[in-house]
Protein backbone atom coordinates (compact mmCIF):
# COMPACT_ATOMS: atom_id res chain seq x y z
CA UNK A 1 0.00 0.00 0.00
CA UNK A 2 1.81 3.27 -1.50
CA UNK A 3 -0.52 5.94 0.41
CA UNK A 4 -0.79 5.21 4.31
CA UNK A 5 -3.43 6.83 6.31
CA UNK A 6 -5.00 7.53 9.92
CA UNK A 7 -7.87 5.45 8.09
CA UNK A 8 -5.62 2.67 5.97
CA UNK A 9 -2.96 2.33 8.43
CA UNK A 10 -4.23 -0.75 10.35
CA UNK A 11 -5.62 -2.55 6.85
CA UNK A 12 -1.48 -2.43 5.73
CA UNK A 13 0.08 -4.25 8.75
CA UNK A 14 -2.30 -6.67 8.46
CA UNK A 15 -1.40 -6.50 4.56
CA UNK A 16 2.02 -7.65 5.77
CA UNK A 17 1.78 -10.10 7.84
CA UNK A 18 3.06 -13.58 6.06
CA UNK A 19 1.21 -15.89 3.84
CA UNK A 20 2.88 -19.03 5.41
CA UNK A 21 2.71 -18.06 9.55
CA UNK A 22 0.40 -20.42 11.29
CA UNK A 23 -3.37 -19.79 11.83
CA UNK A 24 -2.81 -18.48 15.83
CA UNK A 25 -0.09 -16.06 14.93
CA UNK A 26 -2.35 -14.48 12.53
CA UNK A 27 -5.10 -14.55 14.47
CA UNK A 28 -3.46 -13.02 17.77
CA UNK A 29 -1.54 -10.42 15.79
CA UNK A 30 -4.43 -9.11 13.82
CA UNK A 31 -6.26 -8.66 16.68
CA UNK A 32 -3.54 -7.32 18.51
CA UNK A 33 -2.86 -4.50 15.66
CA UNK A 34 -6.91 -3.80 15.45
CA UNK A 35 -7.08 -3.20 19.22
CA UNK A 36 -3.64 -0.97 19.77
CA UNK A 37 -4.52 1.14 16.12
CA UNK A 38 -8.03 1.71 17.44
CA UNK A 39 -7.06 2.58 21.37
CA UNK A 40 -4.28 4.72 19.61
CA UNK A 41 -6.90 6.68 17.60
CA UNK A 42 -9.58 6.90 20.23
CA UNK A 43 -7.48 8.16 22.86
CA UNK A 44 -5.33 10.14 20.18
CA UNK A 45 -2.16 9.13 21.56
CA UNK A 46 0.62 11.66 21.30
CA UNK A 47 3.95 10.79 19.98
CA UNK A 48 5.58 12.08 23.51
CA UNK A 49 3.32 9.70 25.07
CA UNK A 50 4.48 6.89 23.41
CA UNK A 51 8.00 7.32 23.38
CA UNK A 52 7.00 7.38 27.36
CA UNK A 53 5.84 4.41 27.24
CA UNK A 54 8.80 2.77 25.23
CA UNK A 55 10.91 3.79 28.32
CA UNK A 56 8.37 2.31 30.65
CA UNK A 57 8.93 -0.99 28.99
CA UNK A 58 12.57 -0.30 29.00
CA UNK A 59 12.92 0.53 32.38
CA UNK A 60 10.49 -3.01 33.09
CA UNK A 61 12.94 -5.34 31.41
CA UNK A 62 15.85 -3.51 33.11
CA UNK A 63 14.60 -4.83 36.33
CA UNK A 64 13.58 -7.93 35.49
CA UNK A 65 15.73 -11.18 36.03
CA UNK A 66 15.17 -15.11 36.65
CA UNK A 67 14.46 -13.89 39.97
CA UNK A 68 11.82 -11.09 39.25
CA UNK A 69 9.59 -10.73 36.13
CA UNK A 70 8.41 -7.07 36.18
CA UNK A 71 6.30 -7.95 33.04
CA UNK A 72 4.14 -10.86 35.16
CA UNK A 73 3.54 -7.81 37.86
CA UNK A 74 2.13 -5.16 35.01
CA UNK A 75 -0.09 -7.68 33.85
CA UNK A 76 -1.10 -8.87 37.50
CA UNK A 77 -1.86 -4.86 37.82
CA UNK A 78 -3.83 -4.45 35.02
CA UNK A 79 -6.23 -7.81 35.99
CA UNK A 80 -4.29 -9.33 32.55
CA UNK A 81 -3.28 -12.54 35.05
CA UNK A 82 -6.23 -12.86 36.22
CA UNK A 83 -8.44 -12.43 32.82
CA UNK A 84 -6.05 -14.82 30.90
CA UNK A 85 -6.35 -17.87 34.14
CA UNK A 86 -10.35 -17.68 33.97
CA UNK A 87 -10.06 -17.91 30.10
CA UNK A 88 -8.03 -20.84 30.36
CA UNK A 89 -9.73 -22.33 33.41
CA UNK A 90 -13.18 -21.84 33.09
CA UNK A 91 -15.24 -24.36 35.85
CA UNK A 92 -17.10 -26.72 33.65
CA UNK A 93 -17.93 -29.34 36.63
CA UNK A 94 -18.09 -28.06 39.60
CA UNK A 95 -14.23 -27.78 40.07
CA UNK A 96 -12.56 -25.14 42.50
CA UNK A 97 -12.06 -22.19 40.81
CA UNK A 98 -8.21 -21.07 40.08
CA UNK A 99 -6.54 -18.03 40.60
CA UNK A 100 -2.64 -16.91 39.29
CA UNK A 101 0.36 -18.65 40.51
CA UNK A 102 1.70 -15.28 41.38
CA UNK A 103 5.80 -14.38 41.17
CA UNK A 104 6.76 -16.16 44.32
CA UNK A 105 6.41 -19.70 43.91
CA UNK A 106 8.89 -21.93 44.22
CA UNK A 107 9.96 -25.90 43.30
CA UNK A 108 10.82 -28.80 45.00
CA UNK A 109 9.41 -27.44 48.71
CA UNK A 110 10.00 -29.64 51.48
CA UNK A 111 7.91 -33.01 51.77
CA UNK A 112 6.47 -33.09 54.97
CA UNK A 113 4.72 -35.54 57.12
CA UNK A 114 0.27 -34.74 57.69
CA UNK A 115 -0.13 -31.93 59.97
CA UNK A 116 3.55 -31.15 59.79
CA UNK A 117 4.50 -26.86 60.22
CA UNK A 118 5.85 -25.32 57.36
CA UNK A 119 6.94 -22.47 59.56
CA UNK A 120 11.08 -23.38 60.37
CA UNK A 121 11.27 -20.16 62.17
CA UNK A 122 9.78 -18.99 65.54
CA UNK A 123 7.29 -15.74 65.06
CA UNK A 124 5.31 -15.92 68.73
CA UNK A 125 3.69 -12.57 67.61
CA UNK A 126 1.74 -14.11 65.16
CA UNK A 127 -1.15 -16.27 65.20
CA UNK A 128 -0.78 -19.66 63.97
CA UNK A 129 -3.53 -22.04 62.03
CA UNK A 130 -4.35 -25.65 61.45
CA UNK A 131 -4.97 -25.93 57.68
CA UNK A 132 -7.52 -28.94 56.55
CA UNK A 133 -9.83 -30.55 54.24
CA UNK A 134 -9.99 -32.90 51.78
CA UNK A 135 -9.12 -33.59 48.00
CA UNK A 136 -12.05 -34.90 46.15
CA UNK A 137 -12.86 -35.39 42.15
CA UNK A 138 -16.40 -33.81 40.76
CA UNK A 139 -18.22 -36.89 42.01
CA UNK A 140 -17.47 -36.72 45.41
CA UNK A 141 -15.15 -39.49 45.23
CA UNK A 142 -11.22 -39.08 47.64
CA UNK A 143 -8.62 -38.72 45.59
CA UNK A 144 -5.57 -40.23 47.39
CA UNK A 145 -1.99 -39.13 46.55
CA UNK A 146 -2.55 -36.18 45.36
CA UNK A 147 0.29 -33.35 46.04
CA UNK A 148 -0.67 -30.45 47.69
CA UNK A 149 1.96 -27.92 47.38
CA UNK A 150 1.45 -24.87 49.72
CA UNK A 151 3.42 -21.23 50.24
CA UNK A 152 2.96 -18.06 52.29
CA UNK A 153 4.33 -15.31 53.11
CA UNK A 154 5.95 -14.25 56.42
CA UNK A 155 4.38 -11.77 59.62
CA UNK A 156 6.62 -9.08 58.04
CA UNK A 157 4.53 -9.62 54.23
CA UNK A 158 8.29 -11.18 52.98
CA UNK A 159 8.37 -14.58 51.15
CA UNK A 160 11.51 -15.88 51.86
CA UNK A 161 13.24 -15.76 48.63
CA UNK A 162 12.94 -11.88 49.62
CA UNK A 163 14.19 -12.29 52.87
CA UNK A 164 17.80 -13.17 53.62
CA UNK A 165 16.70 -13.86 57.60
CA UNK A 166 14.03 -16.34 56.78
CA UNK A 167 15.42 -20.07 55.96
CA UNK A 168 15.63 -21.48 53.29
CA UNK A 169 11.88 -22.73 52.21
CA UNK A 170 10.16 -21.29 55.08
CA UNK A 171 6.47 -21.21 55.20
CA UNK A 172 6.52 -24.15 52.05
CA UNK A 173 5.66 -27.35 52.06
CA UNK A 174 4.62 -30.43 50.16
CA UNK A 175 2.35 -32.44 51.27
CA UNK A 176 0.25 -35.71 50.37
CA UNK A 177 -3.75 -36.76 50.24
CA UNK A 178 -4.42 -39.79 52.41
CA UNK A 179 -7.33 -42.21 51.57
CA UNK A 180 -10.20 -40.17 52.63
CA UNK A 181 -8.38 -37.67 50.18
CA UNK A 182 -7.28 -35.56 53.60
CA UNK A 183 -4.66 -33.37 53.85
CA UNK A 184 -3.58 -31.09 56.78
CA UNK A 185 -0.51 -28.96 58.12
CA UNK A 186 0.29 -26.14 60.15
CA UNK A 187 1.05 -22.26 59.06
CA UNK A 188 0.73 -18.73 59.96
CA UNK A 189 -2.53 -16.80 59.58
CA UNK A 190 -1.47 -14.87 56.21
CA UNK A 191 -1.16 -11.03 56.43
CA UNK A 192 -1.69 -8.69 53.65
CA UNK A 193 1.79 -7.85 51.95
CA UNK A 194 2.68 -4.87 49.17
CA UNK A 195 4.02 -6.68 45.86
CA UNK A 196 7.09 -5.49 44.50
CA UNK A 197 6.60 -1.39 43.67
CA UNK A 198 10.36 -0.21 43.41
CA UNK A 199 10.03 -0.68 39.61
CA UNK A 200 8.02 0.09 36.74
CA UNK A 201 4.91 -2.01 38.50
CA UNK A 202 5.22 0.70 41.13
CA UNK A 203 5.12 3.90 38.54
CA UNK A 204 2.19 2.15 37.11
CA UNK A 205 0.37 1.93 40.41
CA UNK A 206 0.90 5.59 40.74
CA UNK A 207 -0.12 6.26 37.87
CA UNK A 208 -3.36 4.22 38.32
CA UNK A 209 -3.89 5.90 41.59
CA UNK A 210 -3.99 2.33 43.19
CA UNK A 211 -2.28 0.69 46.17
CA UNK A 212 -0.13 -2.21 45.77
CA UNK A 213 -1.30 -4.14 48.71
CA UNK A 214 -2.68 -8.13 48.54
CA UNK A 215 -5.15 -9.66 51.10
CA UNK A 216 -3.57 -12.31 53.28
CA UNK A 217 -3.89 -15.65 52.01
CA UNK A 218 -2.22 -18.91 51.16
CA UNK A 219 -1.05 -20.41 47.85
CA UNK A 220 -2.10 -24.25 46.87
CA UNK A 221 -0.73 -26.14 43.63
CA UNK A 222 -2.23 -29.23 43.82
CA UNK A 223 -1.58 -32.01 41.56
CA UNK A 224 -2.03 -35.47 40.74
CA UNK A 225 -1.89 -37.31 37.33
CA UNK A 226 -5.22 -38.05 35.39
CA UNK A 227 -6.57 -34.52 37.08
CA UNK A 228 -6.62 -30.86 36.15
CA UNK A 229 -3.78 -29.36 37.92
CA UNK A 230 -4.99 -26.91 40.73
CA UNK A 231 -3.38 -23.40 41.37
CA UNK A 232 -5.12 -21.34 43.73
CA UNK A 233 -4.89 -19.43 47.07
CA UNK A 234 -7.73 -19.36 49.96
CA UNK A 235 -7.77 -15.71 51.33
CA UNK A 236 -8.96 -14.93 55.09
CA UNK A 237 -12.88 -13.97 55.37
CA UNK A 238 -11.47 -11.24 57.97
CA UNK A 239 -8.17 -9.51 56.01
CA UNK A 240 -8.01 -6.47 54.58
CA UNK A 241 -7.98 -5.59 51.08
CA UNK A 242 -10.51 -8.23 50.32
CA UNK A 243 -12.15 -5.91 47.93
CA UNK A 244 -9.71 -3.77 46.36
CA UNK A 245 -6.94 -6.57 46.22
CA UNK A 246 -4.20 -5.17 44.39
CA UNK A 247 -4.21 -8.21 41.42
CA UNK A 248 -7.81 -8.80 41.22
CA UNK A 249 -7.14 -12.42 42.06
CA UNK A 250 -9.78 -12.61 44.70
CA UNK A 251 -13.32 -14.74 44.24
CA UNK A 252 -15.88 -15.76 47.05
CA UNK A 253 -15.07 -19.41 46.52
CA UNK A 254 -11.63 -18.74 47.59
CA UNK A 255 -12.94 -17.04 51.07
CA UNK A 256 -12.18 -19.31 53.78
CA UNK A 257 -13.07 -18.90 57.62
CA UNK A 258 -10.39 -18.69 60.06
CA UNK A 259 -11.99 -20.18 63.42
CA UNK A 260 -11.29 -20.28 66.96
CA UNK A 261 -9.07 -24.02 66.89
CA UNK A 262 -9.80 -26.44 69.77
CA UNK A 263 -6.76 -27.16 72.27
CA UNK A 264 -5.83 -30.15 71.27
CA UNK A 265 -4.61 -28.96 67.39
CA UNK A 266 -2.24 -26.51 69.39
CA UNK A 267 -2.94 -23.69 67.12
CA UNK A 268 -4.42 -20.36 67.70
CA UNK A 269 -7.28 -20.92 64.65
CA UNK A 270 -8.27 -23.55 62.06
CA UNK A 271 -9.39 -23.75 58.73
CA UNK A 272 -10.96 -26.11 57.11
CA UNK A 273 -10.79 -25.79 53.22
CA UNK A 274 -12.00 -28.95 50.83
CA UNK A 275 -10.62 -28.85 46.83
CA UNK A 276 -12.60 -30.58 43.87
CA UNK A 277 -10.23 -31.72 41.09
CA UNK A 278 -11.36 -32.64 37.60
CA UNK A 279 -10.50 -35.02 35.31
CA UNK A 280 -7.57 -33.80 33.26
CA UNK A 281 -9.05 -33.50 29.50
Amino acid sequence: MRNITIETITEAVERALGEDIPARNRELLTALVRHIHDFAREVRVSHGELLQACEFLRRAGDISDEKRNEFILIADILGLEVLVDMLDHKVVDGESESTVLGPFYREQAPVLPTGADISQKSYPEQATVYVHGAVRDTDGRPIEGAVVDVWEDAPNGLYEQQDPEQPDYNLRGRFTSDAEGGYAFRALRPVPYPIPYDGAAGELLRYMGHHPWRPGHIHFKISKPGYQALITQIYDAETPYLDNDAVFAVKESLVGDFLPAPPELGTDFALTFDFILRPAA
